[in-house]
């Protein structure tokens, strides 16, 4: 009896522990398909975003539903972002910064997609959203929740580096590279790399400078050593876009010698055309030379034969 009675004490401690064993993991599990479902969307400065919130359970309908979207940071003072309550939209608790800027899909709502569309999005609507969806039949209960953080993020504009022109004689004196773009976010990095072997260099300078509307310019410059064969490249990355855009300088030395010899060779080709006009001018002046003498010529042998004539006509009237 005592044996049979042990047994059944350890038998249910056992059964205890395996039941509390699979809770366990099957909470942990839960908590794991929770943080999945947390989503993260970028948007850039000035554009819509659409914050998503998809329930995929039993039908619902919109009389009996409250959706919620609000902000999940509790310090912030106002966190409503926009509520619909029995089928319809109830604007007396949200917030001002979000008037006249939200609104649902209403086609997909019977459908449990009740995704919210930010307009006009601005550096502040930096948040983690939260959608809380209710159901009131008996009781109000809550069927489904979603969270949405929104990263913000502007492209940058093209890279302009400047760098020296290059004497034939520079070689080894310190010269200076410089680098600026700007209206991107979040603050950007920069990259200076030697082209020559792919090696990254140290800028002598980096400035970020912020401005009204939320957005970021970037000047850098780089002091180094010149070389024969100067290949330097300044990079700016935004990491939330993945975008990396990049300007390269060449070393000017050959660009200068082929000025100098196409300078040299529009100065032959003036030099020509001057010759050619001289002589052009020459031929034609001789040509008037020639037609003068003889239009003199021809009105002389005119006048010596009227003479001739007046002198043979005289005599015979005598």
């Amino acid at each position: 009896m005592v044996e049979s009675t042990c047994g059944r004490i350890y038998l249910k401690r056992m059964t205890f522990f395996l039941n509390l064993t699979s809770l366990f993991f099957s909470l942990s599990f839960y908590l794991v398909v929770i943080a999945l479902e947390e989503k993260v969307i970028v948007s850039k400065l000035g554009d819509n975003a659409t914050l998503s919130c998809i329930y995929r359970g039993r039908e619902l309908y919109l009389k009996n539903l409250r959706v919620y979207w609000q902000i999940a940071d509790d310090q912030e003072e106002c966190s409503v972002v926009h509520a619909l309550i029995s089928g319809q939209d109830n604007e007396s608790e949200q917030c001002i910064h979000f008037k006249n800027r939200t609104q649902l899909f209403w086609d997909r709502l019977e459908n449990g997609d009740f995704s919210l569309l930010l307009l006009n999005v601005s550096q502040s609507d930096k948040h983690t959203y939260k959608c809380v969806v209710m159901q009131k039949t008996e009781y109000t209960k809550m069927v489904h929740q979603a969270e949405v953080v929104l990263s913000l993020a502007a492209s940058y504009s093209k890279p302009i580096l400047s760098g020296p022109i290059r004497n034939s004689d520079s070689t080894g004196e310190e010269v200076t590279f410089s680098c600026r773009s700007g209206n991107g976010y979040p603050e950007p990095n920069v990259y200076w790399i030697n082209k020559t072997d792919n090696s990254h260099l140290h800028p002598s300078e980096l400035k970020i400078t912020p401005h009204d509307d939320g957005t970021y310019s970037v000047f850098s410059t780089l002091k180094v050593k010149a070389t024969s064969n100067m290949q330097i490249e300044c990079s700016v990355e935004n990491k939330i876009l993945q975008e990396n855009l990049s300007a390269n300088y060449t070393q000017q030395k050959q660009n200068n010698s082929s000025s100098i010899e196409s300078h040299k060779n529009l100065e032959k080709n003036g030099r020509g055309a001057q010759a050619a006009g001289i002589i052009s001018v020459v031929i034609l002046i001789g040509l008037l030379a020639v037609l003068t003498c003889w239009l003199r010529r021809r009105r002389s042998s005119k006048l010596v034969s009227y003479t001739g004539n007046e002198a043979l006509y005289l005599p015979d009237q005598m």
